[in-house]
Order: structure tokens, then sequence, then C-alpha cells
């Protein structure tokens, strides 16, 4: 039925943010501070508390200077990625496990998509979340045994 949407949530050891769903129009980087730095972002670092950590890609709208800029205004810090890296983010992983569920209920309509994104988004166990966050170590050991190049995970 035609339609697009971009899909956002957070991850950390003990809870998620709920879906956001950006809708109209591509990210850019004003959005991102609207729609989901403020919205969401803001409101759930000072959950995490004093190591809170954003981990987004190298995406144009996260690392334009306004976004930048603003995260340096709130006082929330983000994790530096090298250019050319290996992808180590675990909600990579858990936007693959969302996928692999979502397929099961073939959506008809974009508004059927929405709510079995958000179904099912809710059904994932927090225990699996904080599983892949733990593996971060892990991870990274892994990538620099082999110099970057691809790894098992």
């Amino acid at each position: 039925g035609g339609g697009s949407f971009i899909v956002w949530a957070g991850i950390c050891m003990d809870a998620r943010t709920d879906l956001t769903f950006v809708e109209n129009g591509s990210l850019t980087a004003h959005r991102y501070i609207g729609e989901v730095l403020l919205e969401h972002v803001v409101p759930f670092a000072p959950f995490i508390g004093a190591n809170f950590l954003l981990m987004h890609d190298n995406a144009r709208p996260h690392t334009a200077r306004c976004v930048t800029r603003f995260l340096d205004e709130v006082g929330i810090q983000s994790m530096i990625w090298p250019s050319r890296s290996p992808d180590l983010n675990p909600i990579e992983h858990v936007w693959d496990m969302l996928g692999r569920r979502v397929r099961r209920h073939v959506p008809d309509t974009i508004q059927d998509l929405r709510a079995a994104l958000q179904e099912e988004w809710a059904l994932i166990p927090q225990e699996d979340i904080a599983r892949l966050i733990q593996s971060m170590p892990d991870r990274i050991r892994e990538v620099l045994e082999v110099r970057g190049r691809n790894t098992h995970y």
C-alpha cells in the first residue's frame, strides 16, 4: 500500500525505550534532534545515570555539527566511531531479532507493520538485550585480534 517510516529505539542493560517512528520524509539532523534526541534520549539519559553513553553510528544525521553541539549542550557523551569500522553496536542484533519476529506477521499495510513492530518489540526478552550488551568486551577483543576483519559476531 506504500508509505515508509524510519524506526529508532534505545537499549541498555535494564531497559529500553519505546519504538520511535519517524514518518513523512527522511531523517535530517534537525529531525534527529527534535524527534529522537529531545523526545527520547534526553529523558532516558538520567535513568541510566552518570555512565550514560550514546552509541549511534556515523549516519549523516548523527554526525552533523548541530547534533554534536546539541549533545554537548545537554551534556550527553556519545561514542566516537572510526569512519571505517565494523558495526559493533548491539542494537543491530536487536534489529535483526525484531525483523525475524515481525516477518512471521506478514503485514499487509504500513499500519499493520507498525503494530507488528510494536508488539514484537515488547516481547523481546530484556535478558537477550542485556546478553548482547555484555558481549561487547568479547566483540571488541575479537575485532582487535582479527585486525578489523570479519568476526563471528
